[in-house]
């Protein structure tokens, strides 16, 4: 246990007010300091600090309480390691009794360690001798990165012929704090540099204390990057790259940025981008986020475009909610990282880029959904089970409504469907038990012809030409209940289209333009359109579903299943204009769902003018259409 004569020295070495500060503006009133709660939303300040007993109090939410209370409440710790990350921050060594699990050497004693590892590093780049260390100048150069610059951030070199481990046993170090500090590895009875040749990052604290470092290669060897290991002082989940520089600024602009590598944040900050850090790898943490949200009001994730990248902003997705800050995101063109667009495009075009950032999860799912084939009912079913994996994370969330509801407007699916898809899906890594999947068994049979089960497939290589033996891609079987009412009522009208167009293909040829135009529910029925407009004129009914059932081996079922009377009371080319008409009409629904689904994901003002333009254009002529049909 800590003693109680070191939690006083902890309490009498922090300024409340200092502590206070690194994320809250205060402003002085007499001997007291006043400003906004950091733990409640308010606009006139409430927020009490007195600097004479070291107490604060929110008038507002009522919390209040000392330095350790500050801390607890700020950084989500219990009262022990609120005293010690105090006391880390105040450079203080504190004892912790027998029986705990924090033995070895002291804190402060590996941090020193560390410190005197940087500074070695650092003097072989700037001052060695030798091809190693001018190899070692000569990459930074490369990458824009002078000696100014690499003194700024003691960037260093860990040369092969010069032992760091022996330099800081001369100087004092123990064997054991130096492997504690991961600065050395046993190896035939004795201890050995863990990095050698190669160019050196040094990690820093919150105060700017080096506690790791990350090591990179000049050539091709691998592994590219070598990362100080887990130690008492250096947890990745907790600790960013550039921390300390960045965290003023952060606070200062009210917003952070996020990249995924060390010369990504120099890059960013040398150009201006002072409120830039790195995860320590590509995953954002719980820590990182919490950490973020002290000083930031929204987090700008700028990941690679590349795999890796998108499985980063799709583990951050499970941070939505747990923060008060805003969660975006931004991808380079091309898939560049920060240092190579900057060096191409320069600081304007990098702003540009910022002020593009979009909501971290309309981002992950258009992501998701621009790699998926959603032409088809079942495909559309697939996605949601993507998608859901995404979401589960957001399953309890008092968000989960506005995100399911963007979803199923972009899948056609119903929003009870998705909702429900999204909540039956466990979270990676929970434990879920021996609980069925959930395959969407639904019974449903509705009126108009629609009671099989509806097991779609696509990709028949068609090219508005039918083909002989075309390639049909296996899909997952799904009943119509999980779509919804809009994709049903769109799946009736198409067939009914169809159904017409098998009986009387020539009456359709002078509509082939409009048809060209449909967003079909399902990429089967564009497939037989457009089989059947392809046959001669003059071409029989029987022969016209030949030609459909080449190119699409379920033409017959599709063609049956229509629910159009063939005993209207109206004539022939009355029966074709309505059923062109409903078919676009349902299509046009189609589209407005999606560009209204676009809108409310919060789309970036040129796109959203887009879309407006476009939703008016669409209302206008569904009227014209609506005007047009028969009384029925």
């Amino acid at each position: 246990m800590i003693t109680e004569e070191d939690k006083e020295r902890v309490r009498q070495a922090t300024d409340i007010v200092n502590l206070v500060s690194e994320t809250v503006v205060l402003r002085q009133r007499g001997g007291d300091f006043w400003g906004c709660c950091p733990f409640h939303h308010e606009k006139s300040p409430s927020f009490h600090v007195t600097p004479s007993t070291g107490l604060w109090h929110c008038f507002g939410c009522h919390s209040g309480g000392d330095v350790f209370d500050y801390v607890m409440k700020r950084e989500g710790l219990d009262f022990l390691d609120a005293v010690r990350f105090l006391a880390e921050r105040a450079h203080i060594d504190i004892e912790e009794g027998q029986g705990t699990a924090r033995r070895g050497p002291k804190r402060t004693r590996v941090i020193d360690a560390l410190e005197a590892a940087q500074a070695s590093f650092s003097t072989r780049l700037m001052r060695g001798r030798g091809d190693g260390a001018a190899a070692a100048r000569a990459y930074f150069a490369s990458r824009g990165v002078n000696s100014d610059i690499c003194s700024r951030w003691h960037l260093g070199y860990a040369d092969p012929s010069v032992s760091v481990v022996r330099e800081l046993q001369q100087a004092g170090f123990s064997r054991g704090e130096l492997e504690a500090a991961d600065l050395g590895v046993s190896r035939g009875g004795g201890l050995r540099d863990r990095f050698f040749d190669r160019v050196m990052f040094p990690i820093h604290d919150e105060q700017g204390r080096c506690i790791g470092f990350g090591g990179r290669v000049m050539g091709d060897a691998r592994p590219k990057y070598l990362n100080t290991r887990e130690t008492s002082v250096f947890h990745k989940s907790k600790h960013m790259f550039a921390f300390d520089y960045a965290k003023e600024s952060i606070a200062a602009r009210g917003f952070a940025i996020v990249t995924e590598g060390y010369m990504d944040v120099i890059s960013m900050h040398e150009a201006g981008f002072t409120n830039t850090v790195a995860a320590l790898g590509t995953a954002l943490s719980a820590d990182h986020i919490r950490t973020l949200s002290r000083f930031a009001k929204t987090i700008v994730c700028m990941f690679d475009g590349d795999a890796a990248g998108q499985h980063a902003a799709e583990a951050a997705v499970r941070y939505v909610e747990s923060t008060k800050a805003s969660l975006t995101c931004v991808v380079l063109p091309d898939n560049q990282d920060p240092d190579e667009f900057l060096k191409a495009h320069g600081r304007e075009a990098m702003e540009e880029q910022l002020r593009q950032a979009r909501p971290l999860i309309e981002f992950v799912v258009d992501k998701k959904l621009e790699t998926m084939d959603l032409s088809s009912p079942g495909l559309r079913i697939a996605a949601l089970e993507e998608i859901a994996k995404v979401l589960a994370p957001l399953k309890s969330s008092y968000l989960l409504d506005g995100y399911a509801q963007q979803v199923a407007g972009r899948l056609g699916i119903d929003v009870g469907v998705t909702k429900e898809k999204i909540r039956s899906t466990p979270v990676e890594g929970e434990e879920t038990g021996n609980a069925p999947a959930d395959d969407y068994g639904y019974e449903y049979a509705p009126s108009g012809g629609y009671g099989e089960e509806y097991a779609p497939v696509d990709d028949y290589g068609y090219d508005y030409v039918p083909e002989p033996e075309p390639m049909v891609q296996s899909q997952p079987s799904v009943s119509l209940g999980a779509l919804s009412a809009e994709d049903r009522t769109q799946i009736r009208a198409e067939r009914n289209l169809l159904a017409m167009m098998a009986d009387n293909i020539d009456l359709f040829r002078g509509y082939a333009d409009r048809i060209a135009t449909f967003a079909w529910a399902d990429s089967r029925h564009e497939t037989i359109a457009w089989s059947m407009l392809a046959t001669p004129v003059g071409t029989t009914p029987a022969d016209v579903v030949t030609a459909a059932t080449r190119a699409c081996p379920d033409a017959p079922k599709i063609l049956s299943a229509s629910s159009f009377s063939s005993t209207s009371a109206w004539d022939t080319q009355t029966n074709v204009e309505f059923v062109v008409n409903e078919a676009e009409i349902r299509s046009i629904d189609r589209r407005v769902s999606m560009l209204t689904a676009s809108l409310a994901g919060g789309a970036d003002p040129a796109r959203s003018r887009e879309a407006l333009q476009e939703l008016g254009q669409l209302r206008a002529r569904r009227g014209e259409l609506r005007a047009s049909q028969p009384l029925e």
